[in-house]
């Protein structure tokens, strides 16, 4: 019996001792068993939120190119699993490094524009605008005060009553020297004597709006409301005429003269109202310098504005070469502004003024637009 409990008891003591062994086992592959850390991932880039806007003014040039700011984040670097531990070799390898490769280079910037040929001073066009005129909005606050897209030192040149012969292409010219883009407010009749002259300050790309008919004083107690509507409708048929395509659905009145019921009258027919900042008083100058001199103090007092000069008038031209100068000299940039679909001519006044012009040579075209003096 004695020799049986021992043997019990020599069993059970080799049984506990191989349990331990095993336990410990376990508990020591526990202490080097390490979980693979996941890549963290760089946050998805929220999409582009579109702010809704009213104002009928929308910047389209330039364009600025897109460049990376950050770099791309490097990658981690790799997590080790540990193995059960086993016997070193006497001179184990280093651990190879994991070298992170260098983002990569961000595409190249857009070129930058070219300057302006032949004139490395040259004022330029800083930037465009287009005009969404519907509902007829208005620019300039001698009048009108809700569309303020200018920035502090910018202008917006606008020139009235051409084409005319020897001033318009003068005006041209000065315009082309410095790479500015303009706003030409045509008279309708003045459009008929000189189609050509008008081709030319679109081909130029400078846009071309209206300037009534006649030039008629709107605000004119005696004139009749259908006469008031004739005269801005006329006025855009002739210069469609002139130009062989529509023009732009922007319209100055003669004088700055705005009878209500006809700002009404064009908001229903969608065309933009322009008034100015400020006025040059061009057609009571007696020289280039006081156009200049006019200009540049009312710039400088306002630091920005839409500027009212006429290409009809011989100073104007004389003057817009220095003129120009002095804006570049003074930091002042140039905003072009253009409308986003042109105006729709009516049909009536269309046919109305084909009858006008069928017999050009019986117009009332004054006499220093018909007979020029080329020698003496």
């Amino acid at each position: 019996m004695r020799v049986v409990i021992a043997c019990v008891i020599v069993i059970l003591s080799v049984a506990a001792a191989l349990g331990i062994a095993q336990t410990q086992n376990v508990f020591s592959s526990f202490g080097t068993r390490t979980e693979p850390v996941a890549a963290a991932k760089s946050p998805a880039a929220p999409p582009p939120v579109r702010v809704a806007s009213n104002s009928p003014v929308q910047t389209v040039s330039p364009v600025s190119p897109v460049t990376p700011v950050n770099a791309a984040p490097a990658m981690p670097a790799p997590v080790q699993t540990a193995q059960p531990s086993s016997p070193a070799p006497a001179a184990a390898a280093p651990a190879p490094q994991m070298v992170a490769q260098a983002p990569a280079a961000p595409p190249p910037a857009a070129a930058a524009a070219p300057a302006c040929p032949g004139n490395p001073n040259a004022l330029g066009t800083s930037r465009t605008v287009e005009i969404d005129t519907t509902g007829g909005p208005g620019f300039g606050f001698e009048h009108f005060k809700q569309h303020d897209f200018l920035k502090p030192g910018e202008v917006v040149l606008t020139f009235d009553d051409g084409p005319w012969v020897h001033n318009t292409p003068a005006v041209l010219a000065a315009l082309a020297n410095h790479c500015v883009k303009a706003v030409f407010f045509p008279i309708g009749k003045h459009a008929t004597y000189y189609p050509e002259i008008l081709k030319q300050v679109a081909a130029a790309g400078h846009t071309v709006g209206a300037h009534t008919w006649s030039h008629a004083n709107l605000n004119n107690k005696t004139l009749t409301e259908p006469q008031r509507k004739e005269e801005i409708e006329k006025g855009f048929s002739a210069v469609k005429w002139a130009l062989g395509t529509s023009p732009s659905p922007f319209f100055r009145f003669p004088a700055l003269q705005h009878p209500p019921e006809m700002v009404t009258y064009l908001g229903t027919r969608n065309i933009g109202i322009f008034s100015c900042d400020l006025d040059s008083f061009d057609f009571k100058a007696s020289k280039p310098d006081t156009v200049i001199d006019t200009v540049m103090k009312k710039v400088e007092k306002l630091g920005k504005g839409i500027v009212l000069m006429h290409d009809f008038q011989k100073h104007t031209a004389e003057a817009l070469p220095e003129l120009l100068r002095r804006l570049k000299a003074g930091g002042y940039k140039v905003v072009a502004m253009r409308a986003k679909s042109p105006v729709q001519t009516l049909p009536q006044y269309d046919e109305e003024l084909m009858k006008d012009i069928k017999l050009p040579t019986v117009s009332s075209r004054p006499v220093s637009s018909v007979v020029t003096t080329v020698s003496e």
